[in-house]
């Protein structure tokens, strides 16, 4: 059985697609779809079903501009109550693509209409299982971001039932079975997901510690919950889109790809009321950028970071990116539900600059630089997350993750040169712009971070547990 897995790494997101005589059916797509159109018109097939693992949280599926363009049917788990045609299929009921058939497994715990899709060979035998959040390589989904949608769904019901639906559903399965989950390591949806992205039942069930054997449910649930960070922001917002429905992906892009000269830019941003966002990469923003934008690079993780830093899904935003891809940044900023680009800056910065357009700039430095300056009263501020903080960072240095940056601005000083620094220059440089933007002007920024820190004699330290100070 073929099993096309279509890994989209800056959202650690994996959709699938299968075809056989003719029929085609893809679980979790993204929100551009004419990708998945063309697969299926290359195997000269119908794309008869759309399947969906869960109402996703990281990103807005396409699964309703598919519907639309090819007539294909949704299909959701129990519990599932979206505000638009949908199969609810019940437990145990079994779909058929052409020779192939996919079985529903009801598997809540990361939501309650978490399902698990078994797919059944043309010969009958049982090839592999979809799993979405319920079960990823080396991790299970977090039980904890339903709550933020309905209330009385705790964590701590959701991992029990994610704990049942394991044992009882997954578990027994063959141990030859393909895991196919819906996200790998980088993604927020779990805390120690593998870089690999399928394995084999049987290698799960012997190291992934959630499907311990000898586990009691109260142990499941204690493991599960600890270490658990707090969900991006913009988690809740994608799965009421999801629920509810969205504009399809051609309006968006129709609205945002407009190449506007820089007086038609001022105007469109003065109006609006619109953010102006900076794809470029760090080093290009930190040269010369248009005062109070923000800089979020396409070269890293920028959807997550969009949703994490930007919290307003209707916020107008106006991009300036590098030439050639517009598109692109437009696109990630759908698949997130940032639909309300109004625009770009037509020829980039390059253009601004010619029509003599105000700009600003970020002040940088080299780690050998700093280690100059650290000879004074100099504070530093690393924002990489706690955990990176703890393991190792610059003796004396205050820890201010970028992702609580607004809740903290008191840790920035005003009156003072402060220094800004992450592991390599991408989250420090968004750090920067958004402190500029509030009105910060004495910050400098290390060039590399602190993979260039380590590299110099600057001391550094790690954090210590009191309890292993005994």
């Amino acid at each position: 059985m073929k099993v096309e897995q279509i890994y989209t790494g800056c959202l650690a997101h994996a959709a699938y697609y299968i075809a056989s005589k003719g029929e085609a059916a893809i679980f979790d797509p993204l929100r551009e779809v004419n990708p998945y159109i063309q697969k299926a018109e290359n195997d000269n097939a119908k794309i008869k079903y759309v399947f969906e693992t869960h109402f996703h949280a990281d990103f807005v599926s396409g699964h309703l501009d598919l519907q639309k363009k090819t007539g294909a049917q949704i299909v959701f788990g129990p519990n599932a109550k979206p505000n638009y045609e949908t199969i609810l299929a019940e437990d145990g009921q079994i779909f058929q693509i052409g020779d192939y058939k996919v079985k529903v497994l009801h598997t809540p715990g990361h939501t309650m209409e978490s399902t698990t899709y078994l797919l059944i060979d043309d010969k009958g035998k049982e090839h592999g299982i979809i799993t979405g959040d319920t079960l990823f390589i080396g991790d299970v989904g977090r039980p904890d971001l339903a709550q933020h949608v309905v209330s009385d769904l705790t964590e701590e019901k959701l991992a029990g039932h994610l704990f049942e639906s394991l044992r009882k559903k997954i578990m027994p399965l063959s141990d030859d079975l393909i895991v196919y989950p819906n996200h790998g390591a980088g993604s927020a949806c779990g805390k120690k997901m593998s870089k690999e992205t399928t394995d084999t039942l049987g290698n799960q069930k012997k190291t992934n510690y959630a499907l311990r054997a000898d586990m009691t449910k109260e142990e499941f649930v204690k493991e599960l919950l600890t270490g658990l960070t707090a969900p991006p922001k913009y988690f809740p917002q994608n799965v009421l889109l999801n629920i509810g429905g969205y504009k399809s992906f051609d309006k968006v892009m129709k609205q945002a790809a407009r190449a506007l000269i820089p007086e038609e830019f001022e105007v469109v941003a003065n109006e609006e009321g619109a953010l102006v966002l900076d794809t470029r990469n760090a080093d290009e923003y930190a040269k010369s950028h248009i005062p109070n934008s923000i800089n979020i690079g396409l070269q890293g993780s920028f959807a997550p970071w969009v949703g994490e830093m930007i919290p307003d899904l209707e916020m107008p935003i106006l991009l300036v990116t590098e030439e050639g891809k517009e598109e692109e940044a437009i696109t990630r900023l759908s698949r997130v539900g940032y639909d309300n680009t109004q625009g770009y800056l037509a020829d980039g910065m390059k253009s601004w600059e010619a029509a003599g357009k105000e700009i600003d700039a970020v002040n940088r430095i080299t780690a050998e630089e700093l280690q100059q300056k650290m000879k004074g009263d100099l504070v530093v501020i690393d924002v990489r997350k706690k955990s990176e903080f703890d393991s190792e960072h610059v003796e004396g240095a205050v820890n201010v993750p970028l992702n609580q940056i607004n809740q903290h601005l008191e840790k920035f000083p005003k009156e003072q040169e402060f220094i800004l620094h992450c592991a390599g220059g991408y989250r420090s440089m968004i750090a920067a712009s958004i402190l500029q933007q509030r009105g910060w002007s004495q910050l400098t920024d290390v060039i590399d971070g602190f993979k260039a820190i380590k590299e110099t004699k600057i001391p550094v330290t790690a954090y210590v547990c009191p309890s292993t100070l005994l």
